[in-house]
């Protein structure tokens, strides 16, 4: 049996989604964008990524979020991606928001990581080859290099816009000195940054305690989160201790050594918060960031459809209460927050 050709649902931007503007750019973003870190690559089958992606788009999420070694293994998301463009979505392309980075560990040797000119201009060129694309729609500097010359990776950033091979730039991660500095180098040269994307949730708040979410702000620079179920702390999951199928219980990324008593009571208090608001706990992390009007989108991971649809309900309530803010900051103010590296 062959498979149809995807046709999209004709009502995918009457589905709920919203959409918010990304700083001072003609861009809009969906609220929630689909992100491919862990779950698209060799780990998956290409079938079950596919329903995602068209379950994504058939409810109005049009930006997609990889990066160079995304998978596992490096390069594996990027290549999903690539097939399901070239079997069913190119016909849509223009109606899509593609975006992907480099600045971490991609290849061997002292060119295949950082913020050099030469790892960042080779790296998308790889990426647009793996993902069969002509050009994305925003390409990021994925993290600060203390060691390369900072004007070196931004004007790669800009000769990367105005060659066409990305229409924005952006940038994840720069702590608010070279922030600063990179705002002003891409402004100065007419390629303003749309995008910082930085890790935030209810448990990490760098964002709000550096100054990143007002600085963007001020830049006209939207602010994307990711990671904001804490690598799935914040899923639900992790409740009544470690699922044997678990990403904790694998040791990927999310380590067991993060769940110390302290953490575990603060995710049973805080899901209690969210089981009051009639939402689950992973359902209320995505309202909470949803909350802010500084957040232009958040980025969630999924391995199921079922967990894209579960992700849909946050935006049914976005709105708190003091007093509900207060008991969350309560819950989370009396947990050691040092397991993350951070006190």
């Amino acid at each position: 049996m062959v498979n149809p050709v995807y046709s999209p649902d004709p009502s995918r931007y009457e589905s709920g989604i919203r959409y918010r503007r990304c700083g001072r750019s003609g861009v809009l973003l969906p609220e929630i964008s689909l992100g491919f870190w862990h779950n698209f690559g060799d780990v998956n089958t290409l079938a079950n990524s596919q329903e995602m992606v068209y379950y994504a788009f058939d409810h109005g999420i049009t930006h997609f979020d990889l990066a160079n070694n995304y998978g596992p293994s490096y390069g594996s998301a990027e290549e999903t991606f690539g097939q399901i463009m070239k079997k069913s979505m190119l016909p849509f392309r223009d109606e899509m928001f593609i975006s992907t980075k480099a600045g971490h560990d991609m290849w061997p040797g002292p060119y295949g990581e950082w913020g050099s000119r030469k790892y960042l201009m080779a790296s998308l060129d790889q990426s647009l080859r793996r993902m069969n694309l002509d050009y994305v729609d925003i390409f990021y500097s994925h993290r600060f290099d203390p060691n390369t010359p900072l004007e070196e990776t931004l004007q790669a950033l800009v000769d990367i816009v105005r060659s066409g091979k990305a229409l924005y730039a952006g940038f994840s991660k720069y702590p608010p000195e070279a922030a600063a500095f990179a705002y002003k180098y891409l402004r100065d040269r007419d390629v303003p940054c749309l995008l910082y994307q930085g890790r935030y949730n209810i448990l990490n708040r760098e964002p709000e305690k550096e100054g990143i979410l007002d600085q963007a702000k001020a830049e006209g620079s939207g602010f994307i989160a990711f990671s904001p179920l804490a690598q799935g702390l914040l899923s639900g999951r992790y409740l009544h201790g470690i699922p044997a199928d678990s990403r904790m219980a694998k040791e990927f990324f999310l380590k067991s050594s993060v769940l110390t008593p302290s953490m575990q009571a603060c995710l049973l208090k805080l899901n209690d918060i969210a089981a009051a608001r009639g939402q689950s706990l992973s359902e209320m992390a995505l309202a909470w960031l949803l909350k802010d009007d500084r957040v232009t989108s958040v980025i969630v991971g999924t391995s199921s459809v079922k967990q894209l649809e579960d992700d849909f309900k946050a935006m049914e309530n976005i709105k708190f209460s003091p007093e509900e803010l207060a008991a969350i900051d309560g819950a989370v103010g009396q947990c050691d927050m040092s397991v993350f590296g951070r006190p």
